[in-house]
């Protein structure tokens, strides 16, 4: 019973995520604004490709009997991305206009809100049965330093930058190296916190269990 509603969670969730980044190529296609370079460079829309498709590879592999372990470093990246997503954009960018990032308004809520948290939700109720070390973590960051190397040098080549605070013509160069740096420690640091649960819940399944209370542990005498 609780595969089928883990199934279902992971299901819906994929599928949500991935109408509304193709809700998004729709009615930017038929605005006649829809650029894929740019549109694929927002770090926004990655991570959540990259959530749709670990969650429904999560489903067929729970359908079919399979274990999670073998996605377990991939549902690790997907679920730090994720976060990373929604803090950045709830600290950095919510103050802007939604229309600025997204084309509908229901996707903003979907992509910077609701799937963040909801990735979130699934890592916390449905760790992996293998415990990831801290160094293991580390590699998970590898994605969003690269991420910011590539908007960096991409940027000034298009003259165009997903978001403002990596934009060194609008804020300076010292405050994109601020906030690059902020993320980046944000990123670790939830890194640590996503691997440092994995262990602590295989820690738990494998305990033994106390003995009621007032029994010794030892069998009583033979009748």
């Amino acid at each position: 019973m609780r595969t089928l509603g883990l199934i279902g969670f992971k299901l819906i969730l994929g599928l949500l995520t991935l109408t509304a980044l193709v809700t998004e190529v729709v009615v930017l296609i038929d605005r006649g604004t829809f650029e894929a370079a740019n549109f694929f460079s927002y770090f926004t829309v990655e991570s959540n490709l990259l959530a749709s498709v670990v969650l429904l590879l999560s489903v067929g592999l729970l359908a079919s009997g399979r274990s999670l372990d073998r996605i377990a470093m991939l549902r690790g990246a997907s679920t730090l991305y994720m976060l990373v997503t929604g803090i950045g954009f709830t600290v950095l960018l919510s103050g802007l206009e939604a229309t600025q990032f997204t084309a509908v308004a229901w996707d903003n809520t979907v992509l910077h809100y609701l799937v963040p948290v909801a990735v979130a939700i699934d890592w916390l109720i449905d760790p992996p049965a293998v415990g990831i070390s801290s160094r293991k973590a580390m590699i998970w960051l590898t994605f969003p330093l690269v991420y910011v190397a590539y908007t960096s040098i991409r940027g000034p080549l298009v003259d165009w930058y997903p978001y403002p605070f990596l934009d060194p013509g609008e804020n300076g160069v010292a405050a994109v190296i601020v906030v690059s740096i902020g993320i980046a420690v944000l990123a670790a640091l939830i890194s640590l916190a996503l691997a440092w649960y994995s262990r602590f819940r295989v820690a738990t399944r494998e305990a033994p269990t106390p003995p009621p209370a007032g029994s010794t542990g030892h069998p009583g005498p033979a009748r």
